[in-house]
């Protein structure tokens, strides 16, 4: 593609050495240019791409985006005024606008946004469309299966992935849109066809500065969209009932507890812990495709557990019905959906049990524990992953709610496990985050038993765990591949256990099995 070409997608506001000439790709990795590549100075988690400009041209770069000149560096430049916009830009332009080719979903919330949108996507399943799922746990599309780094990817890899969906002949894409993607533009030039808002509650403060800064960096996602759009919100929930008025896209809403909008769901029996309930639609809306769905009702059977994947399931089901699938397919989709690996996953249950939760902030943990009060056991072994380089404030929060539940739950210890060989830089454990969960187990009299490694945290606990007992793996990046560790371990001490049978909950599994991307 020419350089000019190019161009084209974004404002540039000044440029030095303009040249005309052939791309052959776009970068923003120094180590990924290649001759003739264009590279993008973009400041990245750890270091400045202006700071690796000299090793691009090195490498045979042909020309830089940049958000000052470099004299140093002899190539042409091209400076706009936010980069990381201009990646966005370039990206989708390089790969020919593949998300206009794709029914694109979008969906964000501070809890629930991986289990919505596996729902959602096993209802476009259902419906016999192949499908497209970007998010924390994977990439998927058709036989490709991607260990995710990044909740959504950065944008120029997320363009890539998009136009190797429509190469594929993927219809429908479903992908989770972090905050900070918003905040750092990963989805820029995505065009979406159906957005949603499903919750908002405190997390990531530390990394936008504000509650506030957090809460319009997801209220974009709404806030931005345009008339050709739909957005499904939650009136159950303040901060996204509140965005109603806040858009141009054509609002579909839901609630349990408010029966004002379009869906309603009543007659909720969840007794055996799997939501039973009845869906009723009090006011009719188009569809993607200007078809209208109508005045009804019918009932609803999930095979996941939790009061948390009812409201999941309303937002995946308003989807189905927005993308135009009939009732029935939506009802057989969610039926079938058997759940998420790390959300309260069941990987073990025999003499006792193990479960694994992703348990990434204080509204996951509220909800996991709140589940755990429900169930009947005779000891609770918590190994826990602090969240590393999420700042004190989330740490901190993360520890009252535990702190909060630990009398209900009897629990008197928690080993904690800082994961040091099994993150990657941007989820290393600070000090002072420890420190903050310290001292909140030290205020309610808990115990911490603390690790730097997380296999012998797990090899503790099974050390101690009993008949009846069960053990929670709770923890996001710093207990991924705890799943994979215990289970084997449990090989190991127990030679009468059927090893085959015992991994099974690895086979399809993605997070946590892949090790080599961190000693990269």
């Amino acid at each position: 593609m020419r350089l000019a070409e190019l161009l084209n997608a974004i404002k540039v506001v000044e440029s030095k050495n303009q040249k005309d000439q052939n791309i052959s790709t776009v970068a923003y990795h120094s180590n990924k240019v290649e001759k003739d590549s264009l590279f993008v100075c973009i400041k990245g988690y750890l270091t400045d791409g202006h700071h690796h400009a000299a090793g691009a041209a090195e490498r045979g770069a042909a020309a830089l985006i940049v958000e000052r000149f470099l004299p140093e560096v002899d190539l042409p430049q091209y400076r706009v005024e936010n980069s990381r916009e201009a990646l966005a830009a370039l990206g989708d332009q390089y790969y020919g606008h593949p998300s206009k080719d794709l029914t694109m979903i979008g969906i964000t919330a501070t809890n629930g946004k991986t289990s919505t949108s596996f729902m959602a996507n096993a209802i476009l399943e259902e419906n016999k469309w192949k499908t497209g799922l970007i998010g924390t746990v994977m990439v998927k599309y058709g036989k490709t299966l991607v260990p995710s780094v990044l909740t959504t990817p950065e944008s120029l890899d997320l363009h890539g992935y998009l136009a190797k969906m429509r190469d594929e002949q993927v219809s429908h894409v479903t992908m989770e849109v972090s905050s900070s993607a918003l905040d750092l533009s990963r989805v820029g030039a995505v065009d979406f066809n159906i957005v949603a808002l499903n919750n908002i509650s405190r997390e990531h403060i530390d990394l936008h500065g504000s509650f506030e800064e957090y809460y319009n960096a997801k209220a974009s996602l709404i806030r931005e969209a345009s008339p050709e759009q739909f957005a499904v919100l939650n009136l159950d929930d303040d901060y996204s009932a509140s965005l109603q008025e806040q858009t141009e896209a054509s609002v579909v809403t839901y609630g349990l507890k408010n029966d004002s909008g379009h869906l309603h769901c009543s007659n909720l029996d969840i007794a055996s812990g799997r939501g039973s309930f009845t869906v009723t639609i009090n006011k009719p809306f188009k569809t993607i495709t200007g078809e209208t769905v109508s005045e009804t009702s019918f009932t609803v059977d999930l095979s996941v557990a939790g009061f948390h994947s009812v409201y999941n399931a309303m937002s995946a089901i308003t989807i189905g019905l927005i993308s135009g699938v009939d009732i029935e397919t939506v009802r057989s989709g969610i039926r079938n959906f058997t759940g998420v690996e790390r959300r309260f996953q069941f990987i073990y249950e025999n003499d006792f049990k193990i479960v694994d939760d992703h348990f990434a902030n204080a509204g996951n943990i509220e909800v996991t524990l709140e589940t755990l009060t429900k169930m009947d056991y005779e000891k609770l072994h918590v190994v826990y992953a602090i969240r590393g380089s999420r700042g004190v404030t989330t740490n901190r929060e993360n520890a009252e709610t535990l702190a909060k539940w630990a009398p209900q739950l009897g629990l008197k210890k928690v080993i904690v496990s800082l994961s040091e060989s099994h993150v990657i830089g941007k989820d290393t454990v600070l000090d002072e985050e420890l420190q903050a969960f310290r001292e909140e187990m030290d205020k309610v009299g808990v115990e911490i038993e603390l690790h730097k490694e997380m296999p012998e945290a797990l090899q503790s606990s099974l050390d101690q765990v009993a008949e009846g007992d069960v053990i929670l793996l709770g923890g996001a990046q710093g207990m991924d591949f705890g799943a994979k560790y215990i289970l084997n371990q449990l090989a190991d001490m127990r030679p009468d256990l059927d090893r085959e049978e015992l991994t099974r909950p690895l086979k399809q599994r993605v997070a946590g099995i892949d090790e080599s991307f961190l000693h990269q």
